[in-house]
């Protein structure tokens, strides 16, 4: 017989999320850990970084991450850091800074795409680069525009 599986055990992301990388200006999505990410003990995304992916038919996320560990004055921003992952998501790049994560591990604040990122919630960027001790390299705005129409 087949096992029942409760509703705990199912997560999915939310119906904003962009389904399957997208093509390069596509559209994706930004996230910010939640709760139940482990900052202290994970080996994948460090404080501060720039995250952004999509989502997987299993309900699962894929996502690219940049936090500027090798301290690029360029990546200094963290527009930059979620600008430099986008890009590699984008074009496919080979990378270490990439995972397929549980959705209930990162929530998502907004969107990123060829033209730029559009937060719909800059409060929980705002937190998660406290919690960073990284405050000093948030967006001045909700929308960060690195190209017009």
């Amino acid at each position: 017989m087949s096992e029942e599986i409760s509703n705990q055990e199912i997560t999915t992301y939310g119906k904003d999320t962009p389904v399957g990388r997208p093509d390069i200006d596509g559209r994706a999505a930004v996230f910010v850990p939640t709760g139940a990410f482990d900052l202290d003990n994970t080996t994948t995304i460090r404080k501060g970084a720039g995250v952004v992916g999509f989502g997987n038919p299993d309900g699962s996320l894929t996502v690219y991450f940049e936090a500027n560990r090798f301290d690029d004055s360029s990546l200094h921003k963290w527009e930059n850091k979620a600008r430099k992952a986008y890009d590699r998501m984008v074009m496919n790049a080979p990378t270490v800074s990439k995972a397929k994560i549980d959705a209930r591990m990162l929530e998502q604040i907004g969107t990123i795409d060829g033209m730029g990122i559009h937060l719909k919630h800059p409060e929980r960027l705002r937190h998660w680069l406290e919690l960073s001790n990284a405050l000093d390299t948030a967006p001045a705005d909700a929308v960060v525009l690195w190209r017009n129409k």
